[in-house]
């Protein structure tokens, strides 16, 4: 079977809106995932038992279980307890939830990566705890650790087809779809592989270039 340019050209108009929800569910997914992560990585942190090893739980067992398992949980027995979501919320919260563990894991690393001086001479200035955090830690922790957090957006780009597991249409399901409808898999398959590797290439070189900034301006 040959490369048919002319249906290759066709499917752009109709894998573009697909594209287009892949990158929606992307932002939406790391927003959470950014904002869960640094929540969860302060309460591992804590010294608080309370706080500290309920955050531990759960940062474990998201980690140790299928994102598509939870995706399969979130969809099916949300709405057994009257919870409602639309399935691309429920795929951004499940990419979210699932990457907001891994991020954890490396904000606490940037965190615990802060010379122990710089705690010891916020006390010295008489910093409360949360301009130590504002001012001081988080500054150099997310420095540090951009472009780990960056490497995991291209993963969970990556992994956004196992949305369609619940009844997402992104990209790949499209593809999938245009290739029943003709028996012609290689150009719909081609393209979605040609769209990611681009996407995955261009993301890494802007993650690149952030690193770079940010060293410079962590050392000036």
């Amino acid at each position: 079977m040959s490369f048919d340019w002319s249906y290759a050209a066709a499917l752009v108009p109709v894998l573009a809106p697909a594209l287009w929800v892949t990158v929606q569910a992307t932002l939406a997914g790391m927003a959470i995932a950014l904002v869960l992560g640094l929540a969860l990585a302060v309460a591992r942190r804590s010294g608080n038992g309370l706080v500290r090893r309920p955050a531990a739980v759960f940062v474990e067992f998201v980690r140790g279980t299928p994102l598509l398992v939870q995706l399969y949980v979130l969809f099916f027995v949300l709405p057994e307890v009257g919870i409602a979501l639309s399935p691309f919320a429920t795929g951004a919260i499940g990419l979210g939830l699932h990457y907001a563990t891994y991020c954890a894991e490396v904000y606490r690393a940037g965190i615990e990566g802060v010379p122990r001086g710089q705690w010891e001479a916020a006390a010295a200035l008489n910093f409360s705890r949360v301009q130590t955090w504002r001012r001081i830690v988080l500054p150099q922790a997310i420095a540090r650790v951009a472009p780990a957090l960056g490497n995991y957006m291209v993963a969970m780009f990556k992994d956004t087809p196992l949305l369609s597991a619940i009844t997402v249409v992104e990209l790949l399901q499209t593809a999938k779809m245009a290739g029943s409808e003709t028996f012609r898999y290689i150009e719909p398959m081609t393209l979605v592989g040609v769209v990611f590797l681009a996407l995955s290439l261009v993301s890494a070189a802007a993650i690149r270039v952030l690193e770079a900034r940010l060293a410079r301006a962590l050392h000036a």
